[in-house]
């Protein structure tokens, strides 16, 4: 199955990023900082290659923060590296509902499919 794994390391951490919630659906301050303390502590374990670290700080950052866009983005990238593919398209799937005109999200997830669905194509092989 091809997943990211086969993406150059450069690629993968430059499609960890952060994208600001809209201002009605942000949290209390706090509750935001605290999320964002962990996706960057997530990004940079991810940039050593500690994914399942990485997947577990994007999950507490969604977790403190579920109004997040940026934490769904990376976790659905970690999933998609560990190869949970329906997780990882859940958690695109909420990142592009809190932010449907994020280009870089709406970018990542176009990819996702687009590789997932060749890979399927391939497994399928000639019809």
């Amino acid at each position: 199955m091809i997943i990211r794994r086969s993406l150059s390391f450069g690629l993968l951490a430059a499609l960890l990023m952060a994208v600001p919630a809209p201002a009605a659906e942000r949290p209390a301050s706090g509750d935001r900082s605290k999320a964002r303390e962990q996706l960057d502590f997530g990004v940079k374990v991810a940039r050593k290659g500690l994914w399942n670290e990485a997947a577990f700080r994007f999950e507490k950052a969604v977790a403190l923060d579920p109004s997040y866009a940026a934490a769904y983005n990376d976790l659905a990238i970690a999933y998609e590296r560990d190869g949970q593919l329906d997780k990882a398209k859940a958690a695109y799937d909420k990142a592009l509902e809190l932010a449907p005109k994020n280009l870089q999200i709406k970018q990542n997830y176009d990819y996702f499919k687009e590789i997932h669905d060749r890979a399927k194509g391939k497994a399928a092989g000639p019809g």
